[in-house]
């Protein structure tokens, strides 16, 4: 009989072969490499060392095992065919692909152990995060008392205000992108909107209407000021690099409260000055970036109100204004606060009388402007097949790939689309080609028979499944697959117009246009630093956050991760495009919040009241 330190040994081995030919095939390294044998004795050496972690923290194998199972699921979805490539038999495709899964679930469960090892130590951790803001001593040696105490004075002052110290870093650091970009980034979106502004179109939904008074008013706030449309623009452009440092300075002062150490809020406004991508967005005349903040501000009120005994009013109007905010400034952004409001009010049901007004008051402002204003003031709502992307993807799919549809399924589709060019058109990543297709055909017609192409795409579902979930991933694959490339804060300047508005940089030269080209493109190149610049990373980052708070079995947590996780779903649910990096902005400007949210002290979070509670 075997016994079970030799059993285990045996495991390991073979846990590390299979996980070696994961990251082999993952690779693309061919099985005679030396590197594979590298991968091998890392990954036993690496097995070895958690198990050994396993023994002494007991940690939810299942939270693990699923949690390990999801991103192999989420990574495989769309490198697995790179594994097969050059085999035609299926059940060679099968055998290679279980046992690639199984590695790869072995890497992540054990990574995943690891992890949790260090979150669930909750002491250590506390010892770490909450060590106790220190006065800074001065140096005894002479030459360096003057340079002591002006230092001392510089500390004590970072540390009495925090909030206003991450303000002013973030909006110094970002000063030079401002200059660079003057008056601001404006793309062909932003041009739309400053046409209705200035009332050569009519308003318009498309980009949402709030988002547009707000540029509007900011506009003329400053042309009546100047008489001049370059500036103008920028005073908006100075209010939103205010706004969305506003939300990382409230996010540290959140922190603050909690007594997290000065290094780690050092570190955390270091991600929002210094990341190149944050300061272009925040120049970048677009509704994401207020709506990103705004979704910010909001989980930070969730955290504070989840743990303040005495409710502050400076929070609830701030919950007003955020949760307003994000039901007005994005489209999806509606159908997520819809989403969530069910779950704040059930978990604050026990403080009814002082969260559900700003909660309830955001959603009938919401519904106000959205209805009865916007008809009054005659706004165009988006149309109908904006909102269509992914079945229309599906459907366009089948008919590509030459599956076989009926008489009457081919007459129902041709009511609205020309199908002549529709091979030419279909791209699998970008849905707007089919959606210019549609509108020049009889999208009327479309609107007018919804239940007919409903029953349509559900019968092409269940007889083509494959093509629906592989038109599903290359729509969608961006926002949760680690290793998509997508060149992002590349904009600049302001798009072709004769509106009066131009690129009119206050700082310029070969200097800050090859410092400026360096910042973008060092996230394609560097690793590690490169996994900030991916939406799919960030993705897997709050799907650990969620985890940990599981492991750790304080659920009350989970409530400051439902904005972001609704916000996600409706983007994977709507989106046009596969790697907009812009959409989901929002999870990456919060990402901080989350992993930080995990790993605060439980106490902060006190549990719901009894039933019986008062009685």
């Amino acid at each position: 009989m075997i016994r079970k330190p030799d059993r285990i040994l045996l495991s390991h081995l073979l846990q590390s072969f299979v996980s070696t030919w994961a990251l082999m095939k993952a690779s693309r390294m061919e099985p005679g490499n030396i590197l594979t044998f590298v991968f091998f004795l890392l990954v036993f050496f690496f097995y070895r060392h958690v198990n050994r972690r396993m023994d002494l923290m007991q940690v939810s194998n299942r939270v693990a095992l699923a949690t390990a199972a999801l991103f192999t699921l989420l990574y495989m979805l769309v490198d697995y065919p790179h594994y097969i490539e050059l085999l035609t038999s299926r059940l060679y495709r099968f055998v290679i692909l279980a046992v690639i899964f199984t590695g790869f679930v072995c890497l992540f469960y054990y990574l995943l152990h690891f992890l949790y090892s260090y979150a669930c130590n909750k002491d250590r951790l506390y010892q770490s995060l909450l060590t106790p803001y220190q006065d800074i001593p001065y140096f005894h040696n002479s030459r360096y008392k003057k340079l002591s105490g002006c230092l001392t004075v510089v500390i004590n002052f970072i540390r009495n205000h925090t909030a206003l110290c991450a303000f002013l870093a973030c909006m110094l650091c970002w000063l030079p992108y401002y200059l660079y970009q003057y008056p601001g980034i404006m793309t062909p979106d932003s041009i739309n909107q400053l046409e209705q502004i200035l009332g050569i179109i009519p308003p318009s939904n498309h980009h949402p209407w709030v988002h547009t008074l707000v540029f509007g008013l900011f506009y003329h706030i400053g042309y009546g000021l100047t008489k001049n449309m370059v500036i103008a623009v920028s005073v908006y452009t100075l209010f939103q690099m205010c706004l969305s440092a506003g939300s990382v300075s409230y996010f540290i002062s959140t922190l603050r409260s909690h007594r997290i150490r000065p290094f780690v809020l050092i570190l955390i406004t270091a991600f929002y000055a210094l990341i190149p991508y944050n300061a272009v967005f925040s120049v970048t005349v677009w509704k994401d970036i207020p709506f990103a903040a705004a979704t910010l501000f909001f989980g930070c009120c969730l955290l504070r109100l989840s743990v303040q005994e005495k409710v502050c009013f400076k929070n609830l109007f701030v919950l007003f204004l955020s949760g307003a905010a994000i039901c007005l400034f994005r489209s999806n952004g509606w159908y997520a606060f819809l989403l969530s409001l069910p779950f704040l009010l059930l978990f604050f049901r026990r403080r009814a009388r002082q969260i559900y007004p700003p909660l309830l008051s955001a959603l009938l402002l919401a519904l106000i402007v959205k209805f009865p204003v916007m008809t009054a003031f005659h706004v165009t709502q988006p149309d109908f097949i904006e909102s269509c992307s992914v079945p229309m993807q599906q459907i366009t799919a089948v008919i590509c790939n030459d599956r076989q549809l009926t008489q009457e399924e081919l007459a129902l589709i041709e009511q609205v689309v020309d199908l002549t060019y529709i091979r030419d058109l279909y791209n699998p990543t970008f849905a707007d080609n089919i959606k210019e297709l549609v509108r020049a055909g009889n999208q009327d017609y479309l609107v007018e028979h919804k239940g007919e192409f409903l029953k349509l795409w559900v019968d092409l579902g269940l007889r083509y499944p494959g093509d629906y979930l592989q038109a599903y991933i290359d729509l969608t694959y961006g926002y949760w697959y680690p290793d998509s490339f997508y060149l992002v804060a590349e904009a600049e300047g302001v798009s072709a117009t004769d509106l009066g508005v131009s690129h009119t940089p206050l700082i310029g030269g070969p200097l800050v246009i090859k410092a400026k080209e360096i910042a973008i493109k060092l996230g394609s190149m560097v690793p590690i630093y490169g996994t900030l610049w991916s939406m799919g990373v960030a993705c897997w980052m709050m799907i650990f956050g969620i985890s940990v708070v599981i492991i750790r079995k304080e659920y009350q947590k989970l409530i400051c991760y439902l904005p972001g996780t609704a916000l996600l779903l409706t983007v994977l649910a709507a989106t046009p495009v596969a790697t907009e990096f812009r959409y989901v902005y929002f999870l990456v400007l919060c990402l901080p919040f989350y992993l930080i949210t995990a790993i605060l002290p439980c106490r902060l979070f006190p549990a719901p009241m009894p039933e019986n509670a008062g009685k």
